[in-house]
């Protein structure tokens, strides 16, 4: 690998490089995971907002607030108004054994696969209406659970893999390529086996790279839900909340944690504006539903750049560290095919100057290639086809 390619692929993060991402709520029975994904839907934005988005029982499409949005709003006081939105998948309950294929295993790990990334819900409130799976209630127990199933699959995966290369180079030596890929194998294999996940290992960049092909379960961000009482979660005291962090803090330490109550979030989203202003104010308490779709957002990679307008004003999502031409792909394939330049100016600069014309008098608006790196809050005209700029 040369150093200009290595200073590259040093940048390469877990998971699929594509701007079509989704997170999935993934759980034990009876945790409230399906609870949750309902109050999602609730804010659940108009498809006819998003004419090429399939929306089906299982997903939710939801809209990222965005204080930045909101003031290009207010400026540009458009006809049409589309913001950032997070795609949220339910996903089936999970059981011990699913590895396996018990209960609905088989089912639960194809649709992980076909996620981003992970709200792993967990419960640490008792109901005696609400029986847990397991008999009782123990969510560090729950969080092990889910794990071990995950990484048990990973390992069958990685084996198979590791499996059929030796068995292709039984009796031919290995190529230079098959050397690296076999080493990789190896070492996520017995990563696995000693009990964790992918994406707390030290991988260098040929092993993310090949890694990344087989879109294994435990290289997928976490962000973790701890559903509590409604009780708890306005007194903020949870007998568990001690174990919760000491396990996150030994075991996935760069997992985000966000403490929740189903029943409180169902309470408040029943009640009218003016009634939940006051109840939440009453409490000193607010809704932790936004900060679940920033936090699952964030875990994805995703960034906004924006395009202005009095017609429309719009928030586009990509990944981090995607160029122009494929930011422009996300608009249309006809921009992306035909790009000459994107003037650019970042939010910063609007926040500060007042005015796109304040930003262009400082010198902020400047023209870019298609190997610019977008940065979040770029505020992007595309220039495509014969000279036309389009947005």
């Amino acid at each position: 690998m040369s150093k200009k390619n290595k200073e590259v692929v040093d940048h390469i993060p877990w998971g699929r490089p594509s701007n079509n991402v989704k997170i999935g709520l993934v759980g034990m029975p009876n945790v409230g995971k399906s609870s949750t994904f309902n109050l999602l839907g609730k804010l659940q934005v108009p498809a006819e907002n998003f004419p090429f988005c399939t929306i089906n029982p299982a997903t939710t499409t939801v809209a990222v607030k965005d204080p930045r949005f909101e003031k290009l709003v207010e400026e540009w006081k458009p006809k049409s108004v589309i913001p950032a939105v997070l795609n949220v998948t339910d996903i089936a309950g999970l059981v011990k054994g699913a590895s396996e294929g018990a209960g609905m295993g088989n089912a639960f790990l194809s649709n992980i696969q076909s996620v981003d990334a992970i709200y792993h819900v967990s419960r640490a409130f008792v109901d005696k209406d609400i029986e847990h799976v397991d008999g009782d209630v123990n969510p560090i127990r729950d969080f092990e659970t889910i794990n071990n199933e995950l990484i048990k699959k990973d390992i069958e995966w990685v084996g198979n893999d590791l499996d059929m290369l030796n068995k292709k180079t039984r009796s031919v030596k290995k190529t230079k390529e098959e050397g690296i890929i076999a080493v990789t194998l190896e070492k996520a294999l017995e990563h696995l086996k000693a009990g964790k996940e992918i994406r707390h290992g030290k991988w260098g960049p040929d092993d993310v790279i090949y890694l990344n092909t087989l879109n294994l379960l435990t290289a997928k961000p976490v962000v973790h839900l701890v559903n509590i009482s409604q009780k708890n979660y306005l007194s903020l005291k949870n007998k568990w909340f001690k174990d919760i962090s000491a396990w996150l803090k030994a075991n996935a330490p760069e997992d985000k944690l966000i403490p929740y109550s189903v029943t409180f979030e169902q309470h408040i989203a029943d009640l009218d504006p003016e009634a939940r202003a006051t109840y939440l104010k009453e409490n000193k308490t607010q809704s932790q539903m936004p900060k679940i779709i920033s936090q699952g957002f964030k875990a994805l990679r995703c960034i906004n750049f924006f395009t202005t307008g009095p017609d429309e004003v719009r928030a586009w999502t990509i990944r981090d560290k995607t160029k122009a031409k494929p930011a422009a792909e996300v608009i249309h394939g006809d921009i992306a095919k035909t790009f000459i330049n994107a003037s650019i100016y970042n939010y910063a600069d609007f926040a500060e100057f007042g005015s796109e014309k304040a930003c262009k008098e400082k010198g902020k608006i400047r023209d870019q290639g298609k190997d610019y790196e977008v940065k979040d809050g770029d505020i992007i005209f595309f220039s495509s086809g014969a000279g036309k700029k389009k947005k």
